[in-house]
């Protein structure tokens, strides 16, 4: 069974009841099988998820990590990895769960490890993840001493993989809300941190999204911003003809010079880059746990430094920038 009305009293505590009291509804909604045709296919893998003592739980590890004072049986480790096949694919992680690896298709550890030493320490923070999948870097985020930590992202699949992983970890002052940012209360203006990776190349309007981030951070709060982006000069922007590394909703693809200038615009200061670096195969690849094609097979086979379309292979930025 699904569980959010913990996190959404935590919610409560911390000073949004508004916006918990209509949560209920938005999360019936988000989660409504009559949209979602596997959604009972993937309740039925979260219910047969086996009872297990926990005895220790690592956030702050690269695979998040829970464990049991006893070595499980066959027949549970059989019946735990069984369930949480059943929720394949598994994007973001990796996981380690009473020994059983969750091998995902991205090592998401590499980018936190790219970003954490540049950001503000989170201790103590109010966190806001956009489009958080089933939340391993929200769990990273709370390892890293986040008092509260909100993640959002509109499917389904990786709502339920969350609270898979919350079965064991039953920490509830982090939470993944079947939501999109358009979603949130407007001009909420409550995050400490606002975390947006993966995100701003998918939104038709790049400007609306870092309104709605902006609008979402308290005065001298931090937005966390990663996102892919091309060589160049300010004002340049790849905007995709057709597909990107197999991608059908890529639209806008800055240069960082380009991008700062967005996030000035929009309000955002002292913008900076602190990180730049090319996806690599080893970073982004098929698995057991993600067993569709992934990176290797979005590029040219006989230039990777090129998408299968011929546009520069995937690159990626990790800007920093505070609303005033």
């Amino acid at each position: 069974m699904m569980r959010f009305k913990p996190f959404v009293d935590a919610l409560s505590a911390a000073g949004l009841e508004e916006w918990a009291s209509a949560l209920p509804a938005q999360i019936a909604k988000g989660l409504d099988p009559r949209r979602y045709g596997d959604l009972p296919r993937w309740q039925t893998a979260l219910q047969a998820l086996p009872d297990l003592a926990v005895s220790e739980v690592r956030l702050d590890r690269p695979a998040v990590t829970v464990r049991s004072s006893t070595a499980l049986s066959a027949a549970q480790l059989d019946q735990l990895r069984q369930a949480l096949m059943g929720l394949h694919p598994w994007r973001k992680g990796p996981f380690d769960l009473f020994g059983l690896h969750i091998d995902t298709e991205w090592r998401s550890d590499w980018k936190w490890d790219r970003l954490q030493q540049h950001i503000s320490p989170l201790t103590g923070r109010r966190v806001l993840d956009v489009g958080c999948g089933s939340g391993y870097h929200c769990w990273r985020m709370r390892g890293a001493g986040a008092e509260l930590v909100v993640g959002i992202d509109p499917t389904p699949l990786f709502i339920i993989q969350f609270q898979a992983l919350q079965r064991f970890i039953n920490d509830h002052q982090v939470g993944v809300l079947p939501l999109g940012i358009e979603h949130l209360p407007p001009r909420l203006r409550f995050f400490d941190t606002v975390f947006s990776m993966g995100v701003l190349y998918h939104r038709r309007s790049p400007f609306d999204h870092l309104i709605e981030l902006r609008d979402a951070l308290r005065p001298g709060g931090e937005l966390v911003l990663e996102t892919l982006v091309i060589d160049g000069r300010a004002g340049e922007v790849l905007v995709p003809e057709g597909r990107y590394a197999r991608m059908g909703n890529v639209w806008f693809i800055p240069t960082c010079a380009t991008l700062a200038s967005w996030l000035k615009k929009v309000g955002f200061e002292h913008p900076r880059v602190v990180s730049i670096s090319t996806t690599s195969t080893e970073e982004q690849r098929s698995t057991e746990w993600m067993t569709f094609h992934s990176l290797a097979q979005f590029l040219d086979p006989n230039d990777p430094s090129r998408t299968l379309e011929g546009y520069p292979a995937p690159q990626r930025a990790v800007v920093v920038a505070q609303v005033p």
